[in-house]
């Protein structure tokens, strides 16, 4: 038995602390002042706390008060939610994807929206987390898009999303033209990515480089990485799919891609010399991995959101 005060006393108090009044939460529940004042003086019994400053014609909830609201509010929330999911359309369906965090903003995020128009009977409930999940014991999540590894269990279907380029990629502004790329990228901060699989002195001893002995600013996840190369900061080591906007926009470039664009417009004075020629050696890594379970695999939305993903990504099915 779980020890909790009953339902109604959390359910007044929650409107009470909400509305910041017992007037108007007993409007809303359809009961009268005085039985709210009541129920809230139970569930103040029951904690042994005063949970309100009764004011003149408002109340105002306590320290205490306001972190029991706090946490109610998202329970509430939660408790909508899953009402509200139970009582769609016998035809639509509720599809929850667990996402690696810089996979869920920068790619999965932006593309949702086609997904969903696509297909307007599933409805996504995405959550993150940069731990991979096990889908054999977490049975309310449908997917996961893992980073790095996909926990291996019997049960499982598991799909990498094919290879990505992890390469270095800096402000187009951080160049000097007049300097080779294998000379500026041992003056250039270097900029750290926790997670990743593939690190700077990897990707030095690669391309038969000395790694600078320096202190590097370091964050732990992707996004903040690029988000920081994109402000100047240094020179990022990451996937090219998570940064194809930024590369797009020419917020970032390539160092050493050979393409010798992505500057965007008004960038006139970028160094496009020191983007050109294949100045390092590429590499490439799976490194975003899809999970599911084996006998749900013949679920339409399950089926649905594989085959949209590997389109995305342009993989064949």
């Amino acid at each position: 038995m779980r020890r909790l005060p009953s339902f109604v006393l959390l359910r007044a108090f929650e409107a009470a602390a909400r509305l910041e009044s017992f007037t108007l939460a007993a409007e809303e529940l359809h009961l009268t002042q005085s039985a709210i004042s009541h129920q809230v003086k139970d569930l103040e019994a029951y904690l042994g706390r005063s949970l309100f400053h009764r004011r003149n014609r408002r109340v105002e909830p306590t320290a205490e008060g306001r972190r029991l609201f706090d946490s109610l509010a998202r329970v509430f929330d939660v408790i909508e939610t899953a009402c509200s999911e139970v009582a769609l359309e016998p035809r639509a369906q509720v599809l929850a994807v667990h996402c690696a965090p810089s996979f869920a903003v920068k790619w999965l995020g932006p593309r949702l929206p086609a997904f969903m128009q696509a297909h307007p009977d599933i409805t996504i409930r995405l959550s993150s987390g940069a731990e991979p999940i096990d889908l054999t014991r977490v049975h309310e999540v449908d997917v996961s898009i893992s980073y790095g590894v996909a926990l291996d269990r019997p049960g499982l279907l598991i799909h990498p999303l094919g290879a990505e380029r992890i390469v270095p990629m800096c402000s187009p502004a951080l160049l000097d033209a007049a300097i080779s790329l294998r000379e500026q990228i041992t003056r250039l901060t270097l900029i750290d990515s926790q997670l990743s699989r593939v690190t700077w002195s990897d990707w030095f001893a690669l391309n038969d480089l000395t790694l600078p002995m320096r202190p590097r600013p370091s964050f732990d996840r992707a996004a903040m990485v690029l988000s920081a190369a994109q402000d100047g900061m240094g020179v990022a080591l990451e996937t090219t799919r998570l940064a194809e906007r930024e590369l797009a926009r020419g917020d970032l470039v390539e160092l050493g891609s050979g393409a010798g664009s992505g500057a965007g417009s008004g960038a006139g004075s970028t160094p496009q010399n020191a983007l050109k020629g294949a100045a390092f050696v590429p590499l490439a890594r799976e490194t975003h991995f899809l999970s599911y379970r084996v006998n749900e695999r013949g679920q339409n939305k399950i089926r649905l959101f594989h085959a949209w993903l590997w389109a995305e990504a342009g993989l064949a099915t």
